[in-house]
């Protein structure tokens, strides 16, 4: 049977309520419950949670599926204060033993102390900007893709620990142009794709 650890890094700020995160949040809890080869746990950052509590999650995973939005181009502060607070719990209890370097030779092996190799995770991510301001020459993010451009430290951090990326799925255009009902079928179809790899 196959752990599955959801988090939604969504929670209520200004203008944003949040719902489409928790949309997706809802559906990925639902989809791998529908499925006896999985085990699901979730948290919700906008939540009280214990950071001991949540450390144990990230151990018992096997996948770690993270959904955000994207707020001035990182992730919503809460979700920032979970991870700052959760990774620093697991320092030396299971998420990470050191940065990997040590004292005789400081110059190499930085970020391989993590302690959660064999471990994957997925990310989703909500954008108001539309694909075209990542592709498009001349628009705004340069040609560089999500995951090369503003989200490249998040993976970085996750291969900190240890981690290894299994997928990621982006949603553009979600505030002026939404179309709800079609981004959940392309994201049914994405989780299709993914329990196929599990």
């Amino acid at each position: 049977m196959k752990h599955i650890f959801i988090i939604n890094g969504s929670h209520p700020f200004a203008h944003s309520g949040g719902r489409f995160n928790e949309t997706l949040f809802s559906s990925t809890i639902s989809y791998f419950d529908s499925f006896e080869a999985f085990e699901v746990k979730h948290t919700q950052v906008g939540d009280n949670y214990n950071t001991k509590d949540e450390v144990e999650k990230f151990k018992w995973a096997d996948i770690v599926i993270y959904h955000t939005p994207i707020w001035w181009f990182q992730i919503p502060f809460g979700f920032k204060k979970y991870i700052d607070d959760v990774f620093t719990e697991g320092h030396q209890n299971g998420i990470y033993a050191s940065d990997g370097r040590s004292r005789k030779n400081p110059d190499i092996n930085y970020g391989t102390g993590g302690l959660m190799h064999g471990k994957k995770y997925i990310l989703t991510t909500s954008w108001n900007a539309p694909k075209t301001a990542f592709t498009l020459d001349n628009e705004f993010f340069d040609q560089r893709s999500v995951d090369e451009g503003v989200m490249f430290g998040f993976h970085k951090m996750n291969a900190f620990t240890g981690m290894e990326l299994l997928a990621t799925h982006h949603f553009h255009d979600m505030e002026k142009n939404a179309d709800v009902p079609y981004e959940l079928h392309n994201y049914s179809t994405f989780l299709n794709e993914i329990k196929l790899k599990l």
